[in-house]
């Protein structure tokens, strides 16, 4: 199913992206220029948050990944299978978000939609397959 296929494909982008934002992490903490002052703000503002959207990142690439997969694998109807994949797609809002706090001030409203989509795709996916199982059973 095209769903599943576009949620993999563009989850495990995002984990690139976020994989390497962490390795940018770890560089100005651990070998950058000024490291003593990056770690002195390490447990505030930007720094935790800019943390928070590394793990957020990876961990909603890693669920849009795996919806995806089960989009794809599992014996779902086609009326919920668009909803789960495109709000898992719109979870991504939500590290997206959080960095758009950190490097360019953006209101924080993307990081609200982006963890209710995520929660609400989880929501139509365990419906789609409780009612996939029950309609192949």
């Amino acid at each position: 199913m095209a769903f599943g296929r576009k949620n993999v494909s563009i989850g495990l982008f995002a984990m690139v992206f976020f994989m390497a934002y962490g390795f940018l992490l770890v560089f100005l903490r651990d070998f950058a220029p000024g490291k003593e002052d990056w770690i002195a703000g390490y447990a505030v503002h930007p720094h935790f948050d800019a943390r928070l959207a590394h793990v957020h990142g990876n961990l909603f690439a890693l669920l849009c990944v795996l919806s995806g997969y089960l989009i794809a694998k599992l014996p779902i109807g086609d009326s919920l299978a668009p909803w789960s994949s495109w709000l898992a797609l719109a979870g991504m809002l939500m590290p997206l978000g959080i960095l758009g706090e950190v490097y360019l001030a953006t209101p924080p409203w993307p990081v609200l939609v982006g963890g209710a989509s995520m929660l609400l795709s989880a929501v139509v996916l365990a419906t789609a397959t409780f009612r996939g199982d029950q309609t192949a059973g």
